[in-house]
């Protein structure tokens, strides 16, 4: 029999062939943590549930010694797509791809394209823009504009996340010049890129018009496309102290969309719109209220660990925000046990700004400074100038509030 880790890849890819999930697969027997376990190669299978699984996904025992044959690239790339997946399929994607001859690099692009999706998806931003500059390097040899454009897009969206908002900016330039001769997705998707890197960097007179131009190629489309846009144009208008357009936008988009037709941008947007709400003047803390009970309940069913990271940092920055000190403080110390934080590079700095407060206010006034000075200074190296300035006023607000 396999030995873990393969065991567990082999059982990934037997379930993913049958289009179950891991609660199917683990229901009348296995807890869906115990599968996962399996599946991660974190726990060895006792033969009991070898035999138990066998029984289960309708296979032989001996469907899981080592002579068995591999899946292919686009075998694992079919089972993946056609699956109802609640787990993470990402390991068996990667592992095929380590094994690919790259004979066919158009089948490959998706598979590498799908896995950074997911890896983006999950907050591992690092794996993920190793995949897109791969793909970057693919796009050009396949000479298609289509997929220049968008692996540009991501890689954009990918490294802002991570705090390079100049490389983000340039990667978006690239992919809107490729896009006037594309589809209005593509046009939409390269924009929305440039926005938010343009919005990012502190040139919020450039975010503003191409906020405008993207709107304007959107609304006859209309959809999730125009959704989006009007949720970049809020963003930008936020930054320029534009609260009661800022609040149309968000509104009009909020009222725009039916969690049946995009339960993902749906979640995402109402996460988007109470940080936005916060970040008002003053806060609008109970329309942030409103939106995070609106959504919490779907993330507990169907949110991933970046989507709960963002909903308990959202409700720390909530308490704080209503005087709620000891809730806030809680909240702060759960997102910490958690470990890695999955958070953007603008969320992170708030964050840990929030927490640097909070000590603060306990009375450790010097390791909270010195905290905030660090961040500020990150974030006007990441030459994000608006972040810069929004750690240095909560420090001087801190610090006045102590005296």
């Amino acid at each position: 029999m396999l030995a873990q880790p393969a065991f567990g890849h082999r059982l990934r890819a037997l379930r993913l062939e049958r289009g179950l999930s891991q609660a199917a697969l683990a229901a009348g027997g296995l807890s869906t943590g115990y599968l996962s376990r399996l599946e991660s190669g974190a726990r060895p299978p006792t033969a009991r549930v070898v035999e138990h699984l066998a029984e289960r996904l309708g296979v032989p025992v001996s469907a899981f010694d080592a002579a068995h044959e591999p899946q292919s690239l686009a075998q694992v790339l079919a089972s993946v797509t056609s699956a109802e997946e609640t787990g993470d399929p990402g390991e068996a994607l990667a592992d095929a791809l380590r094994a690919d001859d790259r004979v066919n690099p158009a089948l490959t692009w998706q598979a590498m394209w799908l896995l950074a999706r997911i890896r983006g998806g999950q907050g591992h931003h690092d794996e993920e823009l190793e995949l897109l500059h791969e793909l970057v390097a693919l796009s050009d040899s396949l000479g298609s504009p289509e997929l220049r454009a968008r692996s540009r897009t991501e890689l954009s969206r990918c490294v802002q996340a991570l705090g390079d908002n100049t490389r983000a900016r340039d990667y978006a330039h690239e992919a809107y010049s490729l896009s006037p001769d594309l589809s209005v997705a593509d046009r939409a998707g390269a924009l929305q890129a440039l926005v938010s890197a343009e919005a990012e960097a502190g040139r919020l007179a450039e975010a503003r018009a191409h906020a405008d131009e993207l709107c304007e190629v959107t609304e006859q489309a209309g959809g999730t496309l125009f959704i989006k846009a009007l949720w970049a144009s809020a963003t930008v208008r936020i930054r320029q102290g534009d609260y009661l357009g800022a609040q149309e936008a968000l509104e009009r988009a909020l009222l725009g969309l039916d969690s049946r037709g995009d339960l993902q941008l749906w979640m995402r947007l109402r996460l988007a719109a109470a940080s936005l709400y916060l970040q008002i003047t003053p806060p609008l803390t109970d329309r942030a209220a409103a939106r995070l009970d609106e959504v919490g309940p779907v993330l507990d069913l169907v949110g991933t660990d970046l989507h709960q990271q963002q909903l308990l940092t959202l409700r720390a920055h909530l308490a704080f925000e209503e005087g709620r000190i000891e809730q806030a403080r809680e909240l702060v110390e759960r997102i910490g046990e958690a470990g890695e934080l999955l958070l953007s590079f603008r969320d992170r700095i708030r964050f840990q700004a929030l927490r640097s407060q909070l000590l603060i206010l306990d009375g450790q006034v010097e390791e909270g400074n010195t905290a905030l000075r660090t961040l500020a200074t990150q974030a006007q190296e990441a030459l994000n100038v608006e972040l810069a300035a929004e750690i240095w006023k909560i420090l001087a607000t801190t610090l006045y509030s102590k005296a």
